[in-house]
């Protein structure tokens, strides 16, 4: 999230075209890596479980199966990335604008296959307990991209001015770096000696496969409804204006970033509460996710106000251009609002999530975001059906209806929902 940050503020400061550009590429390539990425994340409960029930041999197994699906996903991801002139056609993006988004999605697909090895390693460290692991190599993706980020897009010693198709080629070499440091780290470490990737290799099996898949697609279609939608806003508002598209994308961005604290309390809730159904402590285990929702709320507390009162310099640290500032600081507004039910429905489908119960969440996402918030938000934008056209607004505050409805509809599944009598925890076979 630090990389598209940095992408953002570095390419709004070069100039309000590339900033939309990226805006444009970054609402194109988070979807599909969501998408994956989340079919991944089943690993972690799996391996949480297992660990829970002391099967550890078990473990590597499922990585490897997952390294396998991480190698199909790459092959679609790129192939896709570095062919989205038909997109770019259908959004009647001026020539320049496209060009750029073009740019920076095809340098950017060549970083996919590390990232989502990264990803299906982060199932085994932070499967058994170790989440400090990914946070360490997800800090020196970073710091290798800052730099990587300001010579490529101002053309520094020597090397050509890129501008937002540099964010491209940055990520994709920090994401390189960053896998490669992971590995050896894993390779060396005692830590992980009982878990070596290499001598460990196993052949695809289709049935462990499968299992991967049915637990992970909801997950992954699950972000991707969610994602997705935020996406589909930028394209929606792009025949407005480049001015438009970037300050949606600011706010999407701080958004964003601000989700990663519930986010990431959300995936350690799935780590926990899989650990304590695969060791059968159900009452627990109910405590727990219960009462995350209370953390969540008091989080939406501090970044609402956070939102709302410091709009003006959240603006105006992406950009000097006055028009895009005086956009995205209206549209912080309803940002502000949203966040007590963002926080609340990112806790509740995580905790569903330890229980492997994914599809039935998946459903209520799909309801509330494309049911309800983006004709709803069409409508709003474009026409005065409702009273008056609010425009790019219209969008935001279909999303404060949408994320209304998953939470409540969420929260009370969350309260509802009972593990089958006959349920295996520790494998996850039901």
């Amino acid at each position: 999230m630090a990389n598209g940050v940095i992408d953002t503020i570095m390419s709004g400061h070069y100039s309000a075209r590339d900033l939309a550009g990226v805006g444009i590429g970054n609402s194109l390539w988070v979807p599909l890596f969501l998408l994956f990425s989340g079919t991944l994340a089943a690993l972690q409960p799996i391996v949480s479980g297992y660990r829970g029930a002391a099967e550890y041999p078990k473990i590597m197994p499922s990585i490897w199966q997952g390294i396998y699906i991480a190698m199909a996903a790459s092959a679609i991801m790129i192939l896709l990335l570095t062919n989205v002139h038909p997109v770019l056609e259908l959004l009647k993006l001026d020539a320049e604008t496209a060009r750029i988004a073009q740019g920076y999605l095809s340098a950017f697909a060549w970083g996919v296959p590390p990232i989502l090895f990264t990803l299906t390693m982060r199932g085994l460290t932070d499967g058994l307990g170790h989440t400090r692991v990914i946070m360490v190599f997800s800090v020196l993706n970073t710091l290798i991209n800052l730099p990587l980020n300001y010579i490529l897009i101002y053309g520094k010693f020597g090397l050509p001015e890129l501008g937002g198709v540099g964010c491209g080629w940055a990520t994709a070499i920090a994401n390189w770096g960053a896998a490669i440091a992971l590995m050896i780290y894993l390779n060396r470490s005692k830590t992980y000696s009982r878990f070596h990737l290499l001598s460990e290799w196993v052949k695809p099996r289709w049935q462990d496969i499968r299992y991967i898949l049915q637990l992970g697609i909801p997950i992954g279609f699950t972000m991707f409804i969610e994602v997705s939608m935020f996406s589909i806003i930028a394209l929606f508002l792009a025949p407005l204006g480049p001015e438009v598209v970037a300050g949606h994308q600011i706010v999407l961005n701080i958004t964003s970033l601000t989700f990663m604290i519930p986010l990431s309390l959300g995936m350690a809730l799935t780590l926990r509460v899989s650990y304590l159904v695969g060791a059968d402590a159900m009452a627990k285990a109910r405590l727990v996710a219960r009462s995350s929702l209370l953390l969540a709320f008091g989080l939406s507390c501090i970044s609402a106000p956070m939102l709302y009162f410091g709009r003006d310099m959240i603006a105006a640290l992406y950009t000097s251009d006055a028009t895009v500032q005086g956009i995205a600081i209206h549209l912080l507004m309803f940002a502000a609002i949203f966040q007590v039910a963002d926080v609340i429905q990112v806790s509740a489908i995580n905790a569903l999530r330890g229980y492997r119960d994914t599809r039935i969440p998946m459903l209520i996402m799909l309801v509330s975001f494309w049911g309800i918030c983006l004709p709803l938000g069409y409508v709003l934008t474009f026409t005065d059906l409702l009273g008056y056209k609010a425009g790019a607004a219209g969008f935001w505050i279909a999303l404060i209806v949408g994320l209304t409805c998953a939470s409540i509809l969420l929260t009370y599944r969350l309260f509802r929902f009972r593990l089958p009598v006959h349920s295996h925890a520790a494998t996850g076979q039901v």
